[in-house]
């Protein structure tokens, strides 16, 4: 039988890291600079078409470097939006050859059977993730899927085993670790220059609440059924937890409000900034060991311990979310957009050649392509992902039961407490378990 064009591109992008050089049906060289050459373009599936995947459609597509094939989402408006967007943005580039060819589907696993499809990127509610991404990795796909990774520690830990059981690329969506402001916070930090770290603050939303809607007719070309999905808990449709197109223009969606689908702030902004605490202070392998709350009817106040002494304290006093580091000769406080230290002068440092730097990335999306062709780790791996949302699960576990946690970050359990171990996974029905 005669091999397809996408079993040979899956060869290319297999083995580019170990060949020097070959000949893949059209060199760039012949194209002309700037041209990705469409043997060297990866093509990605898209799982989960609500309102996130509108910039990240749009951050995959600027790289220049892949092809949607196919579209999976639950509510057929949606993705019949992320192809028309798709068709928009390949005619206004004049890329007519590439205009009607993604597929759509109402069911990821179905995706997941394309044999062109290299990499999927998920953006499902967060009760999807591990359920989409460990099918992925089984199915032989590269992944990047939305932080916060997973919905419980559990599932975060099948996340990392089916990735490194099948050898796949994994980035989580922790895309500040590519932003310059955090990676100089960081390694500012990391080379000592706020003396011994004694303290962060991280300033964020609190817990997920209890769920408090009433139902709502379902509308029309919405499975409301498998939005549900893995959840043994039915609850009944309501308009601000999968908004319509219209409605969701200026509303995101609340499911993260709500314990059954998401961790509230804790685990939405939690995984963008206790993700950049974990990278200063070099634990992303690892994680606290003691978690005191606060009195009960406090959503802020919560405190981690690490072994080497460190505090790290959850606050929320609307500020704006950041994270703060406090040394014995200095603070390094960042956000999105915002350095500031102390002393003042510390935030135009720069770090020399001869001193610790980070992982380097400059664009998220590029970066996990670039690990795709190199099989080496993304700047924020499936690991990394997984620690920082155990931080925040663990965190929101301890606002739930209100007294004071012991953790083991290498077992991943709570020593002596049966009840908080059981919260570090969640009942899951049977088709959809990891």
């Amino acid at each position: 039988m005669k091999k397809t064009n996408s079993v040979s591109r899956r060869d290319f992008l297999k083995t580019t890291s170990i060949l020097a050089s070959g000949f893949f049906i059209i060199p760039r060289y012949v194209l002309g600079r700037g041209f990705t050459a469409p043997s060297d373009r990866i093509n990605l599936g898209f799982i989960g078409c609500g309102k996130q995947s509108n910039g990240l459609q749009n951050y995959f597509l600027k790289t220049d470097q892949v092809q949607f094939v196919a579209a999976a989402d639950v509510y057929q408006a949606k993705t019949q939006r992320f192809i028309t967007n798709l068709t928009k943005y390949l005619s206004a580039k004049n890329n007519t050859t590439a205009t009607n060819s993604c597929k759509s589907f109402n069911d990821f696993r179905e995706l997941l059977q394309l044999k062109e499809i290299d990499a999927v990127v998920i953006a499902t509610p967060d009760h999807w993730h591990a359920a989409a991404a460990v099918r992925a990795c089984n199915a032989g796909k590269d992944v990047y899927c939305e932080k916060p990774l997973s919905l419980t520690v559990a599932e975060g830990r099948a996340m990392v085993h089916a990735a490194r059981k099948n050898d796949r690329v994994f980035q989580t969506g922790s895309m500040q670790r590519s932003w310059p402001e955090f990676r100089h916070a960081v390694e500012l930090v990391r080379n000592g220059y706020i003396g011994e770290v004694k303290q962060v603050i991280v300033n964020i939303d609190g817990p997920p609440k209890e769920w408090d809607l009433q139902g709502e007719p379902v509308p029309e070309g919405l499975d409301w059924n498998f939005w549900l999905g893995p959840n043994t808990i039915e609850r009944p449709y309501h308009s601000i937890l999968a908004p319509s197109i219209s409605f969701e223009s200026s509303l995101w969606p609340q499911w993260r409000a709500y314990k059954e689908f998401g961790g509230g702030g804790m685990t939405d902004w939690g995984a963008h900034m206790f993700d950049i605490a974990q990278w200063g202070l070099d634990m992303d392998n690892s994680g606290p060991i003691k978690i005191t709350p606060p009195a009960v009817g406090k959503n802020e106040g919560l405190t981690y311990q690490y072994a080497n002494g460190i505090q790290m304290q959850h606050q929320n006093d609307k500020g704006g979310a950041f994270c703060e580091f406090i040394g014995t000769k200095g603070i390094v406080h960042v956000g999105r957009g915002i350095l500031k230290t102390s002393p003042e002068t510390l935030k135009d440092h720069v770090i020399t050649d001869n001193e610790k730097h980070v992982y380097f990335s400059e664009n998220h999306y590029a970066d996990f392509l670039n690990a795709i062709r190199t099989r080496k780790n993304p700047i924020c791996d499936v690991e990394i992902g997984h620690r920082t949302a155990s931080v925040c699960n663990i965190g929101n576990i301890a606002y739930n039961l209100r007294r004071p946690l012991e953790w083991d970050p290498v077992q991943e359990q709570f020593k002596k407490d049966k009840e908080a171990n059981s919260l570090l996974h969640r009942p899951m029905k049977k088709e959809w378990r990891v």
